[in-house]
């Protein structure tokens, strides 16, 4: 879920009705169903079908930014350039990095590009969220990336839930032994808020929540 977006003139944009700061109430930005339609157009043109809205992404996923504002607005009449720096400064998931005169998706990719990121801690456990009937299957191959170009692995298991549910009413979560992984090699990746990405994750670092167990 997520909030319209104001501007306060002394302290910038913020979600809620009154700004966090110094409590005025701002001017609407952008409301909640407009940003919902912007950030799901733009992350879906950024991660999955630039060619489809006039993009082209160089290998890493980058993108002139003032491109993406001409591909939105050409998508949206009512759109405005204040729109799209908004949805792309305050996603709640960290989808997007600015750097400059450049945009690009953070993760979750399905066209071929090579994310270049920092080297990350990597916590002792990450969560994954999925279907009851994909236990098995899981249970026997492990994670793949299946439609996207790496695993997504969440920091809690409420936001392993709520991925889950994209899925299933009912989801089920798997905790992964993340630490374990980065010491035997593997590489795990932090990439928005809440999310780090890896190549796959073999059955051995997995194992079910004890609610979760059929």
């Amino acid at each position: 879920m997520v909030d319209a977006v104001r501007s306060c003139p002394d302290h910038g944009y913020f979600e809620g009705g009154e700004c966090p700061a110094c409590g005025a109430a701002g001017r609407v930005v952008l409301g909640a169903d407009r940003r919902r339609r912007l950030s799901k157009f733009a992350s879906g043109a950024l991660r999955h079908f630039p060619d489809d809205v006039g993009l082209s992404l160089d290998d890493r996923g980058w993108v002139g930014y003032d491109e993406l504002v001409a591909s939105v607005t050409r998508r949206y009449d009512w759109a405005e350039p204040e729109h799209v720096e908004v949805v792309i400064a305050m996603d709640p998931k960290g989808r997007f990095e600015r750097l400059g005169g450049r945009v690009r998706a953070s993760y979750g990719h399905s066209v071929d590009v090579e994310l270049d990121a920092p080297e990350t801690s990597v916590p002792d456990r990450l969560y994954h969220g999925t279907a009851p009937d994909a236990v098995e299957a899981i249970r026997e191959e492990g994670l793949r990336p299946m439609n996207r170009q790496q695993v997504h692995l969440s920091e809690t298991v409420e936001e392993a839930r709520e991925v889950g549910r994209r899925h299933a009413a009912d989801p089920v979560v798997f905790v992964v032994a993340a630490a374990a992984m980065a010491a035997d090699g593997w590489r795990i990746v932090r990439r928005g808020e809440g999310i780090y990405t890896t190549d796959r994750v073999p059955p051995t670092y997995l194992s079910l929540r004890p609610d979760a167990e059929p």
